[in-house]
């Protein structure tokens, strides 16, 4: 009887055992939870039917990262600018009002940014003599705009705002280095050393009505 079982117990694991040697090293056998495995949620850069399907459009490798939905506003961003960068944007900038409370300002904080973005040109005393310029000997033989100068101290926020999304005569766009909060941050810098406090004597210098510059429009910042 015993030897019966014996037998029996040897030939199970023996059958098991050569189902085990035989199989297919190649395949990964099955999926416990096939629907974990195999998920039908799109996985990022994953190739979508619409870009396959406008490959002669899209370009041989239709996974890229596509550019956003129009008006998408990153979390805890502003409003995009909207006013178009030509000499009737310019002029409607003037109208355009903070999007930031001067008062609430981290003065520290701006002060950096503008040393890291500003200060090469501008200098450490906002009075357009920098590093690049430094006093005319400097690798810049142009003199960048003194910020404290009754000019700038005249200049509405938009237009200053407008001046640093897009760029202003030799001076580049800095809509990429530096966000909206943080271009209004700069400003709000640039007022509190031009004298009357962090909203300084231009906030209203206008008195104009507030343009609808401020738009979700994603393109906007992106030209220069």
């Amino acid at each position: 009887m015993m030897t019966k079982k014996l037998l029996i117990l040897t030939g199970v694991i023996g059958i098991t055992a050569a189902m085990v040697s035989c199989g297919d090293k190649r395949s990964p056998g099955r999926a416990y939870m096939p629907d974990m495995s195999y998920s039908v949620a799109y996985e990022t850069y994953a190739p979508t039917a619409e870009r396959l399907a406008n490959s002669s459009v899209e370009g041989a490798n239709p996974t890229f990262n596509g550019k956003p939905v129009a008006g998408t506003v990153a979390r805890g961003d502003m409003a995009h600018y909207q006013l178009q960068n030509d000499s009737t944007g310019y002029a409607l900038s003037a109208g355009i009002k903070s999007q930031v409370d001067f008062t609430t300002v981290n003065l520290k904080e701006a002060e950096r940014l503008y040393l890291i973005n500003c200060g090469i040109c501008h200098g450490t005393k906002l009075d357009g003599n920098g590093p690049l310029y430094n006093d005319g000997n400097g690798p810049y033989g142009a003199a960048p705009k003194n910020l404290v100068s009754d000019e700038l101290k005249k200049m509405a926020d938009g237009t200053m705002f407008h001046s640093i999304t897009y760029g202003k005569g030799q001076m580049g766009s800095y809509a990429s280095q530096l966000n909206t909060k943080q271009r209004w941050m700069v400003i709000a810098y640039i007022r509190s050393k031009q004298g009357g406090g962090a909203a300084g004597a231009a906030t209203d210098s206008t008195g104009a009505k507030p343009a609808t510059g401020m738009a979700t429009d994603s393109t906007a910042t992106a030209k220069k």
